[in-house]
């Protein structure tokens, strides 16, 4: 082949690859109308929101996010969440986004406060589906961040390690074992395992060591839209309701509702979190 012409073709699939990744993460976008940010919870693909797309898509344009190294997206250097959230914030004034709504779940509400608290003039309403600023002070409210950095347990070294040792026989069905106490359906379970097995080994360890280390709690203040949480039930629902109040305390706009459902609301909880959502986003 000639030289110039296998040049150029380098040039070319090197420019590709730097599109393909010109952010920390894979995005989908369907239908026409206000756009929407979906942001997954930790491990999870973005097709935990393919029936919430369905439904909405005829009246939204839905931005569908997958994090970097999860579901088998490619892993990129650590911090991860700090660079996602750095390419939201640049997605949105790239594409020229109007007041997009971030809509997340789990870790993906914990990425939706982080944008929003950073970027307020450039997003809409938040909807953080089961996901709060502090997950290490969830019912504990003295923790703090250095607390946990003090904790031999949340040792860096040590939590990656674990991570990567983790044997891949088995994997599957003890996640999807472990995740019946975060859903209810076995299909779903087995479901979010697997995106779990497809996620790099260290992306799973730091991200969950950068969002246990990352207190957002006084960063609410700075979010003037209206911010609609969606519980589950943490003991009672009374209790769940206690201590969402406490994490999101600051909050100027702020409504708590908390469904008879375990984590994954959206699969729990269908008919109540679509009508939930869809009330919210009509006020």
């Amino acid at each position: 082949m000639n030289l110039r012409i296998m040049l150029y073709l380098a040039i070319f699939i090197g420019l590709t690859i730097r599109s393909q990744a010109q952010y920390a993460f894979n995005i989908e976008v369907s239908g026409k109308g206000p756009a929407l940010l979906l942001i997954p919870g930790y491990s999870c693909s973005g097709e935990v929101w393919k029936e919430t797309v369905a439904t909405l898509n005829n009246q939204y344009e839905c931005h569908v996010l997958t994090l970097a190294g999860y579901a088998g997206q490619p892993a990129i250097d650590t911090p991860v969440l700090k660079t996602v959230k750095g390419d939201i914030i640049r997605y949105v004034k790239d594409k020229k986004l109007t007041k997009p709504v971030l809509v997340g779940h789990s870790l993906g509400a914990f990425m939706s406060i982080w944008v929003a608290s950073e970027a307020p003039e450039l997003f809409g309403k938040l909807v953080c589906v089961d996901g709060v600023p502090f997950i290490s002070a969830l019912g504990r409210p003295q923790i703090t961040v250095d607390s946990v950095k003090n904790n031999p347990a949340f040792n860096p070294e040590l939590v990656i390690r674990n991570f990567m040792n983790l044997p891949d026989k088995g994997f599957i069905d003890q996640t999807a074992m472990a995740m019946r106490w975060q859903v209810a359906d076995t299909a779903r379970a087995r479901q979010i395992a697997i995106w779990q097995y497809k996620s790099d080994r260290k992306t799973l360890a730091t991200t969950l060591l950068e969002m246990s280390t990352t207190d957002l709690r006084a960063a609410l203040k700075q979010i003037p839209q209206p911010v609609l949480v969606m519980g589950s039930i943490y003991q009672t629902k009374e209790q769940s309701e206690r201590w969402l109040k406490l994490q999101y305390e600051q909050t100027p706009d702020l409504e708590i509702k908390v469904a008879d459902s375990k984590h994954f609301i959206m699969y729990d909880q269908p008919n109540w979190f679509i009508t939930e959502l869809t009330a919210f986003l009509n006020k």
